[in-house]
């Protein structure tokens, strides 16, 4: 069996009397798209944080690539893992090129080098090179998100973590970004993982559903097979959801014709 790209084995965390994740173990295949949903509170956040230390488990061990990343410097291990998040979490004194080559500087690039990645970057989400020069105030939000992807993609990591990336979006932006997104996590081999609480969006981009409920995962598996083989009443009701969403706008449109 091939080395999976992410590990968790009997992960916990606790906040207090709360357990945000309860002996969770999980194992993510190289090049997977996995959505992990579920709802507030049911520790989707904190397991993704747990893979790039941003959340420290109480118990249990988290491996990228097989190698622990307790064992390894939070900064140096986060500069091999992308992150998106949903305000992007821009730096707004820095222009958009300024941005994008924060984690490129880090690791000593020559500026000829970070120049050209900038520019590959901003073709790759799909920008002109212009907006390298442009403050993050001075575009849209989904511009900004985009130029959030790009940084993510700066030092060339192999694996994605997202969380909420495309929330804060308008419906059709929504919708624009993830696919570009998914085209790139298909051209660049990429292993992601996104916190999302739309499952339509899960469904459409993912290769794989996680469900969690009370810091536990309660349902894994293909989109199609999850919601044709579940028991569960709560899992069943939250995959459903776009299925229920598309006949209410299918009887609403129909209504009004």
């Amino acid at each position: 069996m091939a080395q999976p790209a992410i590990e968790l084995s009997g992960v916990e965390k606790r906040y207090g009397a709360h357990a945000a994740l309860a002996g969770v173990s999980l194992a993510v295949g190289v090049g997977e798209f996995t959505a992990l949903v579920g709802g507030s509170g049911s520790g989707k956040t904190t397991l993704l944080k747990t893979i790039n230390r941003l959340v420290v488990p109480d118990a249990g061990a988290v491996r990228v690539m097989g190698e622990d990343v307790a064992a390894v410097e939070p900064p140096v291990l986060r500069r091999r893992i992308g992150y998106v998040f949903q305000e992007t979490g821009l730096f707004p004194h820095l222009t958009v090129g300024e941005n994008i080559a924060i984690t490129p500087r880090l690791l000593g690039w020559d500026k000829a080098r970070i120049s050209a990645r900038i520019d590959a970057l901003l073709d790759l989400v799909a920008l002109p090179r212009g907006v390298a020069t442009r403050a993050p105030a001075e575009l849209s939000g989904g511009q900004r998100q985009r130029v959030g992807v790009a940084r993510a993609l700066a030092a060339e990591p192999a694996l994605m973590l997202m969380d909420e990336p495309f929330g804060a979006l308008d419906p059709l932006t929504r919708d624009a970004l993830g696919t570009d997104y998914r085209a790139l996590h298909d051209r660049l081999g990429l292993t992601t993982v996104m916190v999302t609480h739309d499952m339509a969006e899960a469904v459409l981009l993912a290769d794989r559903i996680v469900v969690l409920k009370d810091g536990r995962i309660v349902a894994d598996g293909k989109p199609g097979d999850l919601i044709a083989n579940t028991r569960d009443p709560d899992v069943r009701a939250l995959l459903e959801a776009p299925k229920r969403q598309a006949e209410r706008l299918r009887e609403r449109l129909g209504g009004g014709a």
